[in-house]
Parts: C-alpha cells; structure tokens; sequence
C-alpha cells in the first residue's frame, strides 16, 4: 500500500457580471475580433463591487465539499493561491476558513500568481505524504479586475475573476491514484515580464504591468519542460495523458505548448474564451468545469501546469 494525495471534490464559482470583449470596444481601441484572435477570449466575469477574493474562494470550496459530501470541520487544512487577497494580512485563507464555519486546522495562502495552484497543490500534497494533514482544501481565487488598468489594452481584456477548489485527501491505496509528480521552478531575473507596479515599494495597490511578446516565448519552452518533468517523476509518457489542464492564459500559448508536447488539442481542456486568465484560479476552473463537462473522467491521468510572474512555474501530475 503507499500513500497518496487523491481528489475527493472539486468545484468552482464565478461572479455573476458577465463582461464581453464588445463592452471594451467603447473605452479601447479594440475590437471583438483583435481580442478573440490574439487570445482566444470571448468574455470574462468581474466581481461585484462588495464581492472579494474571499468571498469568490468560498463559495468554490463550499461547491468541493458538497461534491465530497463533507463538511468543513472534515478539512484539517486551507491552501488559498490568489495575488489578489481581500487586505494585505490576514490571509484570505483564514477569512475563507472563517466563512466556512471551521473551528479547526490551519489556514494560510501561497503566492505565486498565475502558476500558484500547482505551487499550493504541491504544498498540500506534501503536508499529506508527512503527516501533517490528512484533508487538505486547496483552493485558488483572484479578483484580478481590481488590478486592471482599464486605459492599457494589451493587458484589461486578458484577465478576469474566479475562483476553483480542490479537495486533496490522503489514501493507502494500491491503485495508480492521486498526484504521482511535482515539478516547480522560478527565476527572479524574469520578473519584469509580468507584475503589477504597486506595493510597499510605491505605496498603491498599481496595475498589471506586462511584456506579452517576450512572456509568450517564456511560457511555451518552460510550460513544455515543466510537464516533461513532472511526467518524468511520475514515471509516465505523453502517451499515458488522457488530458492537459493547463493555465488558462491564452489559446496561442495553449495550442503552442500543445504541440511541444506532442499532444492532440483533442487532449486539451480549454476554458479560456468563457473566463480570461483568473490567474491561479485558472486551472481549478478548468478542472471544475472538465468534470462538470463529462471531459474528465475516473482513472483519466492529467497533467496541470502554469506559469506566472516571478517568474515561476511548474507542473502536477494526477490520477483522477
């Protein structure tokens, strides 16, 4: 028997203001078409004015639950990846942990942008291979519209709001089950490619500042190379995938790692022309909503993998 992280729930929630690249076509010099053509997205959703990340979270962790047929106080621990969090300290895990109604366990959030769900994935599955934790919610929620500035157009009609949730559960199981490998990098001397120019440093919230072009050339040779290494450690091929979740950040770099990897788009779970790039709530999204879909299925191995500002990146590979 060996110990394995396994999925017992997932689920997703996105806010009900629903956004159309037409509805840009008034403020930007942009078209509907420019959009969809040089990202894949059609629309994305925006969170309510009194709507926050933690709100977003836990209404995407209570969906997980129900899915599980658990309840809150069943979770030994709450991950939460979002660069977005309602207030600078506490973490919004705790908030979600609050809102939740658990009494119990540990709360705290990972930050790694866009490729901070499998950062948080791989925390958790950590915590469960050493005993720390036995039930972990993973959850990634962003409200990256508070972060937009609405005047740049190679960045407002990339991102949106959302948030997924994941439930990791430790199980002794001679079954090829559960997450079988984990790949994470990041290098510092990217960082000018994708952040966001606020902080302690300047004093403001700031907006997203980004080079798309020199991202674009980043993200498909790592996001390659990440997956290859994750299915290396987890002992499988590209032709053991049945799907790639990947970061929901553009269809170019989708379709582009697609083919580095030699993987049919048929294999390919895309969800990114109904919701933009959420950042690290992309890829719990996309798992949700595979499910939710019929796409992924019982026994189907998956790799999931992103990239983000920092910049940092990295791959997970699962037996759902």
């Amino acid at each position: 028997m060996t110990l394995r992280a396994i999925v017992r729930g997932v689920g997703h929630y996105l806010p009900d203001r629903i956004v159309p690249n037409s509805e840009f076509e008034a403020t930007l010099d942009t078209t509907d078409e420019w959009i969809k053509t040089r990202s894949g997205i059609e629309c994305r959703h925006f969170a309510a004015p009194d709507e926050f990340t933690s709100d977003l979270g836990t209404k995407a962790a209570q969906a997980a639950l129900d899915m599980a047929g658990l309840s809150a106080n069943d979770i030994d621990a709450v991950i939460v990846a979002t660069s977005t969090p309602d207030m600078t300290f506490p973490s919004a895990a705790t908030m979600i942990q609050e809102k939740l109604g658990m009494e119990r366990g540990f709360a705290f959030d990972v930050q790694a942008v866009c490729a901070g769900f499998v950062f948080a994935l791989a925390n958790a599955n950590g915590m469960i291979m050493s005993g720390q934790a036995n039930r972990v919610l993973v959850i990634g929620a962003e409200t990256f519209s508070r972060i937009l500035d609405m005047t740049d157009r190679g960045t407002c009609v990339l991102f949106g709001d959302g948030a997924g949730a994941v439930i990791l559960e430790g199980q002794d199981t001679d079954a090829d089950r559960g997450i079988l490998g984990v790949d994470l990098n990041s290098d510092g001397r990217y960082r000018d490619m994708l952040y966001v120019d606020g902080g302690m440093t300047s004093g403001q919230t700031g907006f997203i500042k980004m080079q798309g072009n020199a991202l674009f050339r980043q993200a498909v040779e790592k996001l390659a190379s990440t997956a290859d290494a994750a299915l290396l450690k987890a002992g499988k091929t590209h032709e053991d995938v049945d799907w790639i979740v990947p970061h929901q950040a553009n269809i170019r770099i989708i379709q582009g790692t697609a083919k580095k990897l030699g993987v049919s788009m048929d294999k390919v779970v895309v969800t990114v022309q109904d919701h933009g790039n959420t950042s690290a709530a992309s890829i719990p999204l996309a798992l949700s909503i595979g499910v939710q879909r019929g796409q992924i299925k019982p026994g189907d191995l998956l790799v999931a993998e992103a990239i983000g500002g920092g910049l940092a990146w990295g791959a997970v590979v699962l037996r759902w």
